[in-house]
């Protein structure tokens, strides 16, 4: 009897927040009829994408209500709205998921009556049932009945707030565009800064040694052991230059990710770092041994380390770090780890500090990771510790 007064007691609460809900919605009707007016005559259209947010609002309330009921969360699937009033309102009038909230409104006018209707069985319910279960020794009857209903008002609101295929796939195509940007744009970035290299480094070291060499061949005829320096200095330059291209060539793909695997790869990489490095590894084998991930994944996941432990020993004012890879069953994870003054990707960091601004640092992670449709989080409050988390899908 106790279980069954806690569990109705629990769905008591939840029906007087859907019927609060309902009273709310019942008033947002005079918004949707002023809305609508003012959209006929053209010029009150800003009003319909205000409304439609508004409407999103509320439908996410009851979807986070519902979920917490049920323990299953409710996805949402929206087109921003953005651009100019015009933009706005063709995108709220072509979104599917605005006509999905709409036709989860205008059922749950119907619906969202019964929690208001049926809350006065609760004390019924305990004098009834404390009479059947004290006297006669039977289960409850009516308590269970306001548990079943808000079972029901969750599963209706699920089912009519969950988003349609179309609205998944409009969603999907926009992320795809936006990470498709990002790819463009990281790559963009990427060829400024193999060129600002090639054109700094190699590209004046081969004209300096054209010019050693020129200078020799001058100068081999009158004073061969001038000329014998200067071509130990051209032969200095080369080396300088290969030198250079290989870190250039580096930058593009590591081959010690080819030769070692990632594994491998990262504990060169944390060996080499100017911090204090501990890599632990969850799934994941040193080597060609066991399953390996894509070549693209490996990449990405190699560069986010590379970029976070750069960072970490320029900005975070620490000596340690820690980095973990995992091979999960969706894909490849890994957490870098400092326990610096955190604040990354603060208003007060420069460009390429790690912050969100320009084509490096945290930016230039998560165009990187969502060019492979992964996913970047960052915890980084203010005292630290600073955690970059990342996801690569993968099939291995």
């Amino acid at each position: 009897m106790r279980a069954t007064v806690r569990q109705a007691a629990r769905a008591t609460v939840q029906l007087v927040v859907s019927a609060a809900m309902t009273f709310g919605s019942y008033i947002f009707i005079t918004v949707l009829l002023i809305t609508a007016i003012a959209t006929a005559t053209v010029v009150g259209a800003f009003m319909l994408p205000e409304t439609v947010l508004l409407i999103r609002r509320i439908a996410g309330a009851k979807r986070q209500q519902a979920g917490a009921w049920t323990g299953r969360k409710i996805p949402e699937a929206y087109q921003p709205l953005t651009g100019t009033v015009r933009e706005r309102v063709r995108t709220a009038v072509r979104d599917p998921g605005t006509l999905t909230d709409f036709r989860w409104m205008v059922a749950y006018y119907a619906y969202g009556t019964l929690p208001v209707l049926m809350l006065p069985l609760w004390p019924l319910g305990l004098v009834v049932d404390g009479v059947w279960c004290g006297l006669l020794r039977r289960r409850a009857v009516v308590l269970p009945l306001i548990s079943r209903l808000a079972d029901l008002d969750a599963h209706w609101s699920t089912v009519l707030l969950k988003p349609s295929p179309k609205a998944r796939l409009a969603v999907r195509v926009e992320e795809l565009t936006q990470t498709r940007a990002g790819a463009i744009a990281a790559h963009g970035a990427e060829l400024r800064r193999i060129e600002r290299d090639l054109h700094d480094g190699t590209q004046a070291r081969l004209v300096s040694l054209s010019m050693r060499i020129g200078l020799a061949k001058r100068a081999y005829d009158q004073d061969p052991a001038a000329a014998r320096r200067m071509l130990d200095d051209a032969q200095t330059l080369a080396e300088e230059a290969l030198t250079d291209l290989r870190h250039v060539v580096r930058a593009i793909h590591p081959p010690i990710l080819t030769d070692r695997g990632l594994v491998g790869a990262v504990r060169a990489l944390a060996a080499s770092s100017a911090l204090s490095v501990t890599v632990t590894v969850d799934g994941l084998t040193d080597g060609h041994d066991g399953p390996r991930a894509p070549a693209a994944v490996e990449a990405a996941a190699y560069f986010v380390i590379a970029e976070s432990l750069t960072n970490a020993a320029k900005y975070s004012g620490t000596d340690r770090a820690d980095v973990h890879l995992a091979r999960a069953r969706t894909g490849l994870r890994v957490r870098v780890r400092d326990e610096g003054r955190g604040g990354a990707g603060g208003p007060s960091q420069a460009i390429g500090s790690g912050g969100e601004a320009g084509g490096s640092g945290l930016l230039g992670m998560r165009r990187r990771v969502a060019a492979l449709d992964g996913g970047v989080t960052v915890t980084s409050p203010v005292g630290g510790p600073t955690v970059i988390e990342v996801e690569l899908p993968c099939v291995w």
